[in-house]
């Protein structure tokens, strides 16, 4: 027998189901029928994804007699701030050079950029 799949957070938030799913849950703790009530999908659908995002530990369940509900866990998601945090240094660095070579094309001397000289109206060609 083999142990079943565990999902990291990068592939658990790799689906837009999943990730509407956590943003759902951010709210509020949901009842399975509650949440599957929001998707186009059937019941037993919304469940496995359910177990993904509890398999890379973003969510989890308690059962209140019959009923299973579905809360958030969102220190899992500082894995994935912590990856995004490192990579905006070279986006920040490429919006900076850009800058520069937007005011360096203007002449440095105008910043607005309403004032621009293709801001007026289109002329027909």
């Amino acid at each position: 027998m083999t142990a079943a799949p565990k999902y990291d957070v990068f592939q658990a938030i790799a689906d837009p189901t999943r990730r509407k799913l956590l943003h759902l849950l951010a709210e509020q703790e949901l009842p399975v029928n509650v949440i599957s009530s929001n998707f186009p999908m059937s019941r037993t659908a919304v469940s496995k994804h359910l177990h993904v995002l509890e398999s890379a530990g973003l969510v989890t369940e308690r059962k209140i007699g019959r009923e299973t509900r579905y809360s958030l866990q969102a220190a899992p998601l500082r894995e994935l701030k912590d990856w995004v945090a490192y990579y905006e240094q070279f986006w920040d660095n490429k919006l900076a050079m850009l800058k520069h070579l937007v005011e360096a094309a203007d002449g440095g001397t105008n910043t607005d950029p309403s004032q621009s000289s293709m801001s007026g109206p289109l002329k027909p060609l």
